[in-house]
């Protein structure tokens, strides 16, 4: 029995290999679609994955399978979308998250929209997570659930998904390990079983970051300045629990530390950022603890126990802040314990998410190191993903 028709977003990768393979199994109609969101190979390491390779390969996988395949070019709103939302992001010294961007402005969005232009029920991709419905007050709630491999989970990637969108949704590998979904691939003889995870922006193929930036960002020399470790900036007020204090990045100047060499652009830099300073001789490694763009200068601190890296809390505005469980919706005044994530594969964390009639402030059990203004926190109940927003 037919199950509908599926629309899976083939990259040429195992994860979205296998995954057509499972639906169609389960007696869905499969037809594989691959998004090509790049054309400038200056930027990309051509020789290691360009997209042209991925594209042969998803068309190798769509005719093992004996499935339709087409390839819908979606570079022109890639880069409205993502690549100049991300310039624009560094360009203010804050540091963007392209994956969690593509997969709710391309992925299920314009991707999503093509799909169902080819009278799709679903689309499917190949992430490691998972999605529950459950009916509450007479309709269907669907649920964002991590992924069963804790070391491949990628809910994170799709915390900003609403429910119409999760509701189109399909998951199949969300209930595997890793090694289980190449094995499956290497028993049904797909081309990519053995074809090693990309590491490169969402879609675009291998892409060196630096490389990319500074096609847009014009190199412009400045000073790096080390702050000591007892800098007064750092002095707790006994017991202060002032929130709006506690989420404020801190705030550096020149005279707190000295001169200890050059750089070539903050908008380069990124919190908590080890490699790529080029400054040695210290008795510890230095971290930038703070990239000031408007003044081009960048602040580091000795040690990853440095005090300028950590933060107990930080701030979301309502603009940026998302429930997937809109059920969920805390109002102002509301305080509540979860499980927070700031980064990818970073093991949550315990804290208490408080909305406030400016947005939600995330106050965690113990401080948080290099809490990175333009990436996302999400929020978990157990291991579902109940909110997420833009930290200020």
């Amino acid at each position: 029995m037919e199950k509908g028709r599926v629309v899976v977003g083939l990259s040429g990768g195992v994860d979205s290999s296998v995954t057509a393979y499972l639906l169609q199994q389960q007696g869905y109609e499969v037809i594989g679609m691959f998004m090509k969101n790049w054309h400038d190979t200056s930027v990309t390491i051509s020789d290691e994955c360009p997209w042209v390779d991925d594209s042969n390969d998803a068309l190798q996988v769509a005719e093992s399978l004996g499935i339709p395949f087409q390839t819908i070019d979606l570079s022109e709103q890639y880069k409205e979308r993502i690549v100049d939302y991300m310039f624009a992001e560094y360009q203010r010294g804050r540091t963007p998250n392209p994956d969690v961007l593509c997969n709710r402005e391309i992925k299920f969005d314009i991707f999503l929209d093509a799909a169902m232009k080819l009278g799709a029920d679903y689309v499917a991709t190949g992430h490691y997570c998972q999605k529950g419905v459950e009916e509450i007050d007479g309709k269907n709630v669907y649920k964002l659930i991590a992924g069963a491999d804790k070391n491949k989970d990628q809910s994170y990637f799709l915390c900003q998904l609403n429910q119409d969108q999760l509701s189109k949704a399909l998951f199949p590998i969300g209930h595997l390990q890793k090694s289980e979904v190449r094995e499956i691939a290497q028993e049904v003889g797909l081309v990519t079983a053995d074809k090693k995870d990309s590491q490169g922006l969402c879609f675009i193929g291998k892409v060196k970051l630096p490389d990319f930036l500074q096609q847009q960002l014009k190199p412009k020399a400045g000073k790096v300045v080390e702050i000591p470790k007892d800098a007064g900036i750092y002095a707790k007020n006994g017991s202060d629990r002032d929130l709006e204090k506690m989420a404020t990045p801190f705030a550096h100047s020149t005279e707190m530390g000295n001169v200890v060499g050059e750089h070539n652009g903050a908008h380069f830099f990124t919190i908590g950022q080890r490699k790529g300073l080029g400054i040695g001789g210290t008795p510890e490694p230095l971290f930038v603890i703070e990239t000031d763009t408007e003044n081009n200068i960048i602040y580091t601190g000795q040690g990853e126990n440095h005090p300028g890296l950590y933060r107990s809390a930080l701030f979301i505005p309502n603009s940026d802040t998302h429930w997937v469980r809109e059920d969920l919706k805390m109002n102002n005044g509301q305080s509540q314990k979860f499980d927070i994530r700031i980064r990818y594969r970073q093991p949550l964390q315990a804290g208490t998410v408080h909305k406030t009639e400016e947005g939600i402030y995330i106050e965690f059990d113990e401080p948080q190191r290099g809490i990175t203004p333009g990436q996302f926190a999400a929020w978990y109940n157990c291991d579902e993903l109940i909110g997420s927003g833009v930290i200020a």
